[in-house]
C-alpha cells in the first residue's frame, strides 16, 4: 500500500490510525533516509498507543522503551553493524509482550520475525537554496509504503486501507 502525506503532522496522523490496529507481538521496520520522517511516524503510534513518555530518536542509546498496555519497544539500528550487535539488544525477550519498531532494521533485524511490518518513507532531496542533493526540502509531501511479510501485517496494511 501506497501512502502520501503531505506534511509531519500528517505522519503523526498514520502513526495513529496504525496505533489502532496494532497488538503486542507486532513488528515494525521503517526505512527511510535522514529526516524522512520515521521518528515522526513513531510519535503519532505512540500517542495513538498512549503509552507514556516524550518520544524521540533512540540514536544514541539505541533502545528506548515507553510504558503502556502494551509497551513501544523503539529501536535505532542505524549504528549497529553487526548481527551480534543487534542480538546483543535481546529484543526476543519482549517481541511477544510489546510492539516493536526499528528504524534503519532493514537487513540487520528481520531474522527477528518472518511477520512483519516493512514501512518505507520516501522524501524529495535537492533544496532550493543550493544543488546538494541530499538536502531536504522542509514540510513536503512523502510517500510511504506499507510492506506486509505474513498474514498478520497484512490483516493490518488491509485495515489501514478500509
Amino acid at each position: 500500500m501506497e501512502l502520501i502525506v503531505t506534511d509531519a503532522e500528517d505522519t503523526r496522523a498514520l502513526g495513529r490510525r496504525l496505533a489502532a490496529l496494532v497488538a503486542a507481538g507486532d513488528l515494525i521496520v521503517l526505512a527511510g533516509p535522514l529526516g524522512a520522517g520515521k521518528t515522526t511516524f513513531v510519535q503519532g503510534l505512540a500517542e495513538g498507543m498512549g503509552v507514556r513518555g516524550r518520544v524521540t530518536s533512540p540514536t544514541f542509546v539505541i533502545s528506548h522503551i515507553h510504558r503502556g498496555t502494551p509497551d513501544l519497544v523503539h529501536v535505532d539500528a542505524y549504528r549497529l553493524d553487526t548481527l551480534e550487535d543487534v542480538e546483543s539488544l535481546d529484543l526476543e525477550a519482549s517481541l511477544e509482550d510489546s510492539v516493536t519498531v526499528i528504524e534503519w532494521g532493514r537487513g540487520k533485524t528481520d531474522g527477528l520475525s518472518d511477520d512483519r511490518l516493512e514501512v518505507d518513507i520516501e522524501r524529495p532531496r535537492g533544496s532550493r537554496l543550493g544543488d546538494d542533493p541530499e538536502d531536504l526540502i522542509e514540510d513536503t509531501p512523502r510517500t510511504i509504503t506499507l510492506r506486509p511479510t505474513g498474514p498478520r501485517s497484512a490483516a493490518i496494511v488491509e485495515a489501514l486501507g478500509a
